[in-house]
Parts: C-alpha cells; sequence; structure tokens
C-alpha cells in the first residue's frame, strides 16, 4: 500500500506542484478500486488507484462528456501516464443513505430523493446524446444478454449456492423468456446501471453522481428501479409510487410527449427484480465466495425486499420455473439462515476483550472459566517502531491509518471474525454468560488496541451482545488514557 501511496503523492507532486499535507486511504467498497483523500491546506482531492485501465478511461471519458453537458459529476483534473490513477474533484463525504440513516423519513430527505430522480433524467437524456458508447466497459447496451448476464450472475453465485433442487433448462428458458420481454423497449437512452444512494453525494444540499463507469445505452426504468427499490434505503410503497410519478413527470418533460405510463410501469417492475437478483448474485459472490461480512449480512435484507416486491406487484412475464424458485428463497426458513442469531435484553452473554502486553503477561479470566481465544498480532508491522507514533495508541485516527494501509491486518482480523462469530452464536443460543477475547502485542498500546476496538464494534453490529473492552498497556502513560473499562453496547 506504500507504494501505491507514493504514487498518488509523486502525481500530486508533478502536477499541483505542492507536496499534500497527508493522503488518508478511504473505505474499501465491493470493487477493486482503491479510493484516497488528498489533504492541503485549503482543499481536498480524491484520488483512484484501479489496476484496469479500460474501466478507468471508461469513468474519465464519461465524466468529462457529463462535465461538459453541465451535469452533476466530478471533474478529473489530472490522470498518470499509465492510466491507473486518477485525481478528481472531492465531492465530499455524505451520501444519500447518510442523510436517511440520520434523517429518516423526513420532508428533506424526501426532496432529496425528487432532485436525485430530477437529476437522473437529466443524466439519462441529455447525457445520452452524441456520447460514444464505444468506450463502455463490456457491452453497449444492456440488451438481451446483459441480461441474461446478470440472471446467470444470480443463478450461479446465489441460487445454486442454496443446493435447492429444480429444473435447470426449464429456468434458463424462463430467463430466455424474461430477457426477450425487457428489451422490447422503446426508452433506451443513458443507464447508470449502479444507480443507488452510495453513490449520490449530498454537498449543500445538492446532488451530485459517482461511479458510473458501469454505464451503456439501456432502459430508463433500470437505474430508478435500483434507486427506489435499494433494499438497504427500505423506502414505504408510499414513497416509491410518488418518486416513481415524479419522475416519470420530469421524463414527459424532457422528452417532449406523454410516455405510455402503463407499459413503462410494466418494464418497470420487469427490471425491479432483473436488480434485485443481480445484486443478490453480487451479494452471493462477495459473501458466500469471497467471504465479506458486510455481503453476508446484506443477504437477508435483500431476501426481504423481494419477498415485499414479488407480494405487491406485477411482472409481465414471470414463468413456472422461476416464480417457484423465487418463492422458495424468500421463504421464512431460507431467510432465517442468513440472519445471524442476536442477542436481545434478556440474553446473559457479556463478551471480554481486552488488549495487552505481552511483557505483563495473558490477562486472568475472572469468570472461572479459565480463559479464552488469545490472538498474537505482533507478526503485523509495529507502529511503535516509527518515532511520530510512539506516543500514540490504536486508537488515534494516524495509528489507524497505518494498521490499514500499511499492515495486513484487515485479512487477520477477517480470520478472527471467522473464528469468533462461530463461538459468539453458539453462546448466545445456549444462554452462557462469559466469553473472553484477549489480543495481545508487544507494548499493548497499537496493534492489540485496534484489533480489541474493530472485533468489539464487528460483534456489536453483528450479534447485538454486550462487550466490555479493557485495554491494559505497558507504559503508566497509556494506562491513564486506556485501561478504563469501557461497555459497547
Amino acid at each position: 500500500m506504500k507504494i501505491i501511496i507514493d504514487k498518488v503523492q509523486e502525481l500530486c507532486e508533478t502536477r499541483i506542484k505542492q507536496s499534500p499535507e497527508r493522503i488518508e486511504q478511504l473505505p474499501r467498497s465491493g470493487s477493486d478500486r482503491i479510493y484516497f483523500r488528498i489533504f492541503y491546506s485549503d482543499k481536498t482531492y480524491i484520488a483512484t488507484y484501479n489496476l484496469n485501465i479500460k474501466e478507468n478511461k471508461t469513468f474519465i471519458a464519461f465524466s468529462e462528456h457529463f462535465r461538459n453537458k453541465q451535469l452533476p459529476v466530478p471533474e478529473i483534473y489530472f490522470v498518470n501516464e499509465d492510466i491507473t490513477i486518477y485525481i478528481q474533484e472531492d465531492l465530499g463525504t455524505v451520501c444519500l443513505l447518510d442523510i436517511l440513516e440520520k434523517d429518516g423519513f423526513s420532508n428533506y430527505v424526501f426532496d432529496l430523493y425528487k432532485e436525485s430522480l430530477k437529476q437522473l433524467a437529466h443524466l439519462q437524456i441529455a447525457g445520452d446524446k452524441n456520447l460514444d458508447y464505444d468506450i463502455c466497459l463490456t457491452a453497449k447496451e444492456f440488451g438481451k444478454q446483459a441480461i441474461l448476464s446478470d440472471l446467470l450472475y444470480f443463478k450461479y453465485y446465489f441460487l445454486d449456492t442454496l443446493q435447492l433442487p429444480y429444473d435447470k433448462q426449464a429456468m434458463l428458458d424462463d430467463f430466455e423468456a424474461l430477457a426477450t420481454y425487457l428489451t422490447k423497449t422503446e426508452y433506451k437512452y443513458f443507464m447508470f446501471r449502479d444507480f443507488q444512494s452510495r453513490n449520490i453525494i449530498i454537498n449543500n444540499d445538492e446532488v451530485h453522481f459517482i461511479d458510473f463507469q458501469g454505464g451503456m445505452k439501456g432502459a430508463l426504468q433500470y437505474d430508478v428501479a435500483s434507486l427506489l427499490w435499494q433494499a438497504k434505503a427500505n423506502l414505504s410503497d408510499e414513497w416509491k409510487e410518488q418518486l416513481l410519478k415524479y419522475y416519470l413527470d420530469v421524463i414527459d418533460e424532457l422528452l417532449l410527449k406523454p410516455i405510455d405510463r402503463q407499459v413503462f410501469v410494466g418494464q418497470y417492475n420487469g427490471y425491479v427484480l432483473i436488480r434485485m437478483l443481480q445484486v443478490l448474485g453480487a451479494y452471493g459472490f462477495r459473501g458466500l465466495f469471497e467471504r465479506k461480512a458486510h455481503f453476508l449480512t446484506s443477504i437477508p435484507i435483500a431476501l426481504k425486499n423481494l419477498k415485499n416486491f414479488l407480494q405487491n406487484s406485477h411482472v409481465g412475464i414471470i414463468t413456472t420455473e422461476l416464480s417457484r424458485m423465487l418463492d422458495a428463497i424468500t421463504s421464512q426458513e431460507i431467510i432465517t439462515n442468513f440472519e445471524p442469531f442476536q442477542a436481545d435484553e434478556h440474553t446473559p452473554l457479556v463478551v471480554t476483550i481486552n488488549s495487552f502486553s505481552y511483557k505483563k503477561g495473558i490477562p486472568q479470566d475472572e469468570s472461572g472459566n479459565g480463559g479464552g481465544f488469545v490472538f498474537d498480532c505482533r507478526g503485523l508491522l509495529n507502529p511503535g517502531r516509527f518515532e511520530e507514533y510512539k506516543t500514540l495508541t490504536g486508537q488515534h485516527k494516524k495509528v489507524t491509518d497505518f494498521l490499514e494501509q500499511r499492515t495486513r491486518m484487515n485479512e487477520f482480523l477477517n480470520g478472527v471474525y471467522d473464528v469468533v462469530d462461530i463461538s459468539v452464536e453458539d453462546f448466545i443460543k445456549r444462554g452462557f454468560s462469559n466469553l473472553m477475547i484477549n489480543f495481545g502485542c508487544t507494548g499493548g498500546q497499537h496493534r492489540s488496541v485496534y484489533a480489541a476496538e474493530q472485533t468489539a464494534k464487528h460483534l456489536v453490529a453483528k450479534y447485538k451482545v454486550k462487550v466490555l473492552v479493557t485495554h491494559l498497556n505497558e507504559c503508566n502513560w497509556v494506562k491513564e488514557i486506556s485501561t478504563k473499562q469501557t461497555e459497547i453496547a
């Protein structure tokens, strides 16, 4: 990671003619792209590192085209020679989903959704004009083959993992029929492809769009379906209905003629289904195959969203085998299998998490159980070897950045979670009252403190279990800061 950061800094110094104050890696998403925020005294930038050159070229070209049409996308400032790094405008840190989670279903949030749909319509229609679709990453158009590809993605990475018996040839025939039906639309313009609330940045009450490199020509309905039926947002049926009507009013104005709403909505429901199945395929791949916790915990939410859609909407064509399997995967039994067994107010389990110094020894278990997990963090590069981190702890941002960017801490913790989760879930089910987890490093100051804090957050988020965190350090000055027992609930 240090090599990449050095390359970002070199590009800044070459093009901006000034060395940045600091560069921070941003949290990873589902893609292989790595993002950084670059800090100067008066301005910040976003840098993207990506070895997929065609993807970079597509995003840069789309951005330039949309900016020329005054559409709300970031400006690309600089690109390195091998097109693996580009520096773009920093639109801020707050996305539409953040505001929804903070403010709830308020009038302000509803207006932001309306503005997002209005700007989407302009991006789709104005952005389509004179756009060179030859630069698209895969297909130029979201046509029959692209729809079938999404359906097969769902089949291989989600449906088949459940090992439910079904007629595979009948399913493929159903996919073919659904794909054929959905390609028969006259409303084909620019399709964002991943238009959801995390890709809508809010800055000074204005909406901006990011991550549209997967765009292509396609049906208007797809992007609207992606936003309004995003499982994490969980919009009410009333909001969905009102926002769809508003979007159709905007489209009528932009196209200078009323569209056939009955036909449009019928196909819209079909694209809602396609989008939901594509998302389940993505969750299956990232969660069931790559074992990423965020995507695993999103699966039951997506299944409930699909179940609600199937109960309340009509798709023009869902044939027998597909319909049967959709009913099967949205059964309560399947949904429950993906939901972690969580604690409630009556759960006796308390997980005690300690960070400690090996020079002082492993903490004693006062519960009478004779001990618990002990994880050795000394195989990770020690920030304490560097002068600038010696007086800090694993709770300081500079240290957390170091551990996340320059060590394999994330891989280490993923392994910890795989092991610890088994016991936590079992102890909750069996009514046990105590579990101890210890993280040790040389001085008990940096690596073990960070690991303990992150594990506590993981267990609270996933299992809602009561967690007590204690930091037992070698140095007295650290003790004053961090030995106080803290409860996370």
